[in-house]
């Protein structure tokens, strides 16, 4: 532990500015950013190219601001955020509405493994950077799956307690229903549902009855020891 310098462009006293991932001990270079003597100069340019209306399609500009920005490295920490907020602005920006329901950078954390691979790519070879703007896009597009499968399961879950409004369900059933409903991995059976409702199997049973007769679950096929349970399509 050091302390960093807070809320300035980091200083030469504070020696290299290193990218690394990895634990400590094993940690991994990706690259040396920018001397810090020079981050006064290549963050105005940076900040007039970002802020002027180029020639160049916004989503595009988007992954060269995000690109460009991290390479300066300009801070001893946060980076990566910042860079990260960066590219959701200028997505914004290029939308020219306010309301947004995808996150770039909630993507790009997600996929931060093959990212630190393209960004070391990127930054030790040429100025070529075709091969980092396809993969921003695709990671784009992958925000936009995200997104989608995320609004669905929103959709999903008002549809389907707007539907058992006047239902009295105990605190297990509300429980168990809401896994289901956030997309619930494997079969639900009565020693699933005993299990994360931390009760009997007998009290797991009449649980399951009761939502049986109220048709709000079903039977899957099968039968036996294998019986297994789901939400009624609405």
């Amino acid at each position: 532990m050091r302390k960093i310098t807070v809320g300035a462009w980091r200083t030469k006293a504070s020696g290299p500015m290193q990218v690394v991932s990895g634990p400590i001990g094993r940690e991994h270079v990706h690259f040396e950013a920018t001397d810090a003597g020079r981050l006064e100069k290549e963050m105005r340019v940076f900040l007039d190219w970002f802020e002027a209306d180029v020639a160049i399609d916004p989503v595009i500009k988007a992954g060269v601001a995000h690109l460009w920005f991290v390479t300066i490295h300009p801070f001893e920490d946060g980076n990566g955020r910042i860079a990260r907020a960066v590219a959701d602005l200028a997505l914004t920006r290029s939308e020219g509405n306010p309301q947004r329901f995808y996150s770039m950078s909630a993507q790009i954390r997600f996929e931060r493994n093959a990212y630190y691979d393209m960004l070391e790519a990127t930054q030790k070879g040429d100025l070529d950077i075709t091969a980092w703007l396809e993969w921003f896009l695709k990671c784009l597009d992958r925000a936009f799956d995200a997104a989608e499968t995320i609004l669905a399961t929103v959709s999903r879950k008002a549809r389907f307690w707007d539907a058992q409004a006047g239902e009295r369900l105990n605190d297990r059933q509300r429980a168990i229903i809401n896994r289901l409903l956030n997309g619930f991995e494997g079969k639900l059976t009565s020693s699933k549902w005993a299990k994360l409702a931390k009760c009997s199997q007998d009290t797991a049973l009449r649980d399951i009855d009761d939502l049986l007769r109220r048709d709000i679950l079903v039977k899957d096929a099968g039968g036996g020891r294998s019986t297994s349970y789901s939400l009624r399509e609405l």
